[in-house]
């Protein structure tokens, strides 16, 4: 079934992406505005897009024309932010950051949750996420009123230690980070944890079958 995004309504065109482009990782982002309040919310258009230098997208919709929420508003202000990856084990507390709290309200504490200093910016990581990774702001692109696409530079990244293989040669427990991927519909998630491997062919082993 043809569906025409040029035609169809923004909230119409949103159903059919977050139906389809399955799962998606969930940054789980803390900031800090110019006087130190810190601020923490997930959002889940989100992936990694390059290597070198190795960046982070994040896109960021308001509650209102105008607004880029505290998060988009902090980066914009600060330049700087930590994208916290969400295990199975942080659902429960991530989902009471999504709350729309009012402007001031501590997020993290409402979720029982805790802190650990950065190495190279301001804003903490949150203690029992698996994965943190530090970020500067690179470009911010506004889309329109009330969205705006944030590309971040990655300056460093925590892993959980039980979840490094070899730190020496970058090997990380990926099913031991137990992350969750964000599906369709109002709540729906799924955890990362099961996979299945298919290595990639090479051209002089890939043989056409007739």
């Amino acid at each position: 079934m043809l569906f025409d995004f040029e035609t169809m309504a923004p909230q119409d065109r949103y159903k059919i992406l977050v139906s389809t482009v399955v799962p998606r990782p969930i940054a789980w982002v803390v900031t800090q505005d110019l006087k130190g309040q810190v601020n923490a919310a997930p959002f889940s258009f989100f992936n990694v897009v390059s290597q070198d230098p190795a960046l982070v997208v994040i896109g960021i919709g308001g509650r209102k024309p105008g607004d880029a929420k505290d998060t988009g508003n902090n980066i914009r202000e600060t330049g700087q932010f930590v994208v916290n990856m969400v295990s199975y084990d942080n659902a429960e507390a991530m989902n009471i950051t999504a709350i729309d709290f009012e402007h001031g309200v501590d997020e993290l504490a409402e979720a029982g949750l805790t802190t650990l200093p950065s190495v190279k910016i301001k804003p903490p990581r949150i203690a029992e996420s698996p994965v943190a990774f530090e970020c500067e702001r690179f470009m911010i692109l506004d889309i329109n009123t009330d969205r705006s696409i944030v590309l971040g530079k990655i300056l460093a990244a925590h892993v959980r230690d039980d979840s490094v293989l070899n730190q020496a040669r970058r090997y990380i427990d990926t099913p031991k980070l137990d992350l969750l991927g964000r599906m369709h519909g109002a709540g729906g998630y799924v955890r990362t944890n099961a996979i299945f491997d298919m290595p990639r062919i090479k051209v002089a082993d890939w043989t056409r079958k007739s």
